[in-house]
């Protein structure tokens, strides 16, 4: 039987961009970082509330990510929020732009989407 997710990898195209932008933008914190020689690649675990949630992996050349028009697979992350104008107001002042706040129809839920240095969208939804 499942438990809960236990993490979400994500294929990056500049580690070091992507390690910021997971680091000092969305405040997730460095597990462990780590080279493997062999592949070309970083493995970089990232916590949130000591709780390890993502898998951040650079190799040389990948492919793009389709992330316009919807396409099959994976679409986004989506993490909670308590205030989402107090996060949306601090990206901003980090030249992260959110798109409009939108509620959800089904949930009546605030939310809206940044995205990540590959244009992978990451949700931010109001507790």
């Amino acid at each position: 039987m499942l438990n809960r997710i236990h993490h979400t990898a994500i294929l990056c195209s500049d580690y070091e961009k992507s390690k910021a932008f997971y680091t000092s933008i969305l405040c997730l914190e460095i597990i462990h970082e780590t080279y493997r020689e062999e592949r070309q690649s970083y493995k970089l675990d990232l916590s949130l509330n000591g709780e390890y949630v993502i898998e951040l992996f650079s190799f040389p050349d990948p492919p793009k990510r389709v992330s316009r028009p919807e396409a099959t697979g994976l679409r986004h992350i989506a993490f909670e929020v308590d205030d989402l104008d107090a996060v949306v107001k601090r990206f901003k002042e980090s030249n992260t732009i959110a798109e409009p706040i939108r509620v959800d129809e089904i949930t009546g839920k605030r939310f809206t989407f940044i995205f990540d240095p590959d244009n992978l969208p990451v949700e931010l939804y109001e507790k």
